[in-house]
């Protein structure tokens, strides 16, 4: 059963919400995917996260299993999944929504098991990956509708050396002009060999609770 926020945005904007059962069946296609810490997904219309929402909760799942014994490793892990998750859509406040509800799902979690532990870097880094990874955009056309028509330009995040970080920033349609998805860019991971196009913009490599120094 899908749902709807109101009549009017499925007439402007054909908006549907896909139900949990839906969302659990067809992600279970994919199950060892979901359960990949590090594997990446796109969902082009978000919504407000039901889709990237259950992924994200598949993949918090796998990170409490190994590493709820150590909050550096959990940390780690947790940001890896955080970051593997990418999402556009053409209305603002599902954008907004969709980065709140992954947000409350990982801070549940972590706070749940460390407690005041938690520490507001991780948080902040967490926070930061979602600005940068769930864009207000038009998949269609492959550029954002806050203002002004630019590209979409998405962050590939990759781990060095277990704390340290490295982000790179690529336009959306140039990943996918050169390679179908699936083939090798930065929403795959195959190991096939591939054009992969120029950053737009290659940051230097930081500590993982670093990341809002990015901005």
């Amino acid at each position: 059963m899908t749902q709807v926020k109101t009549k009017k945005r499925v007439m402007d904007h054909g908006e549907v919400f896909t139900s949990q059962r839906e969302v659990d069946a067809m992600l279970d296609l994919v199950k060892q995917e979901t359960q990949r810490i590090d594997s990446r997904f796109l969902e082009p219309a978000c919504g407000n996260g039901n889709f990237l929402a259950e992924i994200l909760r598949r993949k918090l799942e796998i990170v409490e299993s190994r590493y709820k014994k150590s909050q550096l490793e959990f940390e780690r892990y947790v940001i890896t999944a955080i970051s593997s998750i990418y999402g556009i859509d053409i209305l603002e406040d599902n954008v907004q929504e969709c980065r709140e509800r992954l947000f409350e799902i990982f801070d549940k979690k972590y706070s749940r098991i460390f407690k005041d532990k938690c520490k507001q870097a991780c948080r902040d880094s967490a926070w930061f990956i979602l600005s940068r990874n769930i864009l207000w955009g038009d998949a269609l056309t492959l550029k954002t509708v806050c203002g002004k028509e630019d590209p979409i330009v998405f962050s590939e995040w990759s781990a060095v050396n277990g704390s340290m970080i490295k982000r790179r920033d690529y336009i959306l349609a140039n990943l996918l002009a050169y390679q179908p998805m699936g083939a090798g860019t930065l929403f795959s991971d195959l190991g096939e060999e591939a054009f992969i196009p120029t950053p737009v913009k290659d940051f230097p490599v930081i500590h993982f609770l670093e990341l809002k120094d990015h901005a």
